[in-house]
């Protein structure tokens, strides 16, 4: 049986946006307030702090994403502090940490939680059956992979 890992009815989604896309991502929670105050929210400073203010809703602020917050949300992926992750980024403008912001996506992926770079499919995971119930996610098999690593890296 593959390794699999619980994700709880009572999501801890992380919610984070470029500058130039937090009026889409304040809309969007703002349109699903009701859902989104089921779970525990998360974000960057910025962010954080203006969903809170537009919205009402209760909210867990890291730092701000040029200061570390990225980088803190994606620890928080690694260490299975968030099951869900929103992240509004625009494609079109360079980011000056554009690096912590590949991490942080990378980590999503590798870890394999629910991800929404956009509205349409981030529309889609807040209207999932899935969304308030528990979930089994797959897990991949770090440690084969690490292992043939180190084997290749023998040879």
């Amino acid at each position: 049986m593959p390794n699999t890992e619980k994700l709880p009815a009572k999501k801890r989604i992380a919610l984070v946006a470029h500058d130039g896309r937090k009026g889409d991502l304040v809309e969007w929670v703002k349109h699903n307030r009701d859902e989104l105050a089921k779970h525990d929210l998360y974000g960057t400073g910025g962010t954080g702090a203006l969903i809170a203010a537009e919205t009402g809703l209760p909210f867990n602020r890291f730092m701000s994403g040029p200061l570390g917050g990225d980088q803190q949300i994606g620890a928080a992926i690694a260490t299975r502090e968030i099951d869900m992750l929103v992240f509004f980024w625009d494609p079109l403008e360079p980011q000056p940490h554009d690096p912590d912001v590949k991490a942080l996506l990378r980590l999503a992926v590798l870890h394999n939680i629910p991800t929404a770079s956009n509205r349409a499919t981030a529309d889609f995971l807040i209207t999932s059956p899935l969304m308030d119930v528990e979930y089994r996610r797959r897990m991949p098999d770090f440690t084969r992979r690490l292992r043939e690593k180190r084997e290749d890296e023998e040879d």
